[in-house]
């Protein structure tokens, strides 16, 4: 598997509120998509840097996503072009579901 950690820096600063309502009006787009295990939208405690965790089952499904039409609806929703930096993700605790998952 495959985390994503995608991130871009802000215009001005948002706060929690604001930043929940925008990130649920695109939640969405991400459902059911394929190859998309999990995606976690995060903001910085100073609320000047916006992105999301995404956990792939590969690559290639993280790379149809991030495509440059995606890097300009970033663009357009938020000001900033995002940055993409991958990590193999081999092993992953989940306490809610009390599983450990290794990546086979």
């Amino acid at each position: 598997m495959i985390t994503a950690l995608v991130q871009f820096k802000l215009p001005h600063p948002l706060a929690r509120e604001q930043a929940r309502e925008i990130f649920s009006s695109t939640a969405p787009k991400y459902r059911n998509m394929s190859g998309l295990v999990r995606k976690y939208y995060i903001l910085s405690l100073d609320g000047q840097t916006g992105g999301g965790m995404y956990l792939w089952h590969s690559r290639e499904d993280a790379d149809r996503v991030y495509t440059d039409d995606w890097k300009q609806f970033i663009f357009g929703k938020y000001g900033a072009l995002p940055t993409v930096t991958y990590f193999e993700t081999p092993v992953i605790v989940d306490n809610i579901s009390g599983e450990i998952v290794t990546d086979a």
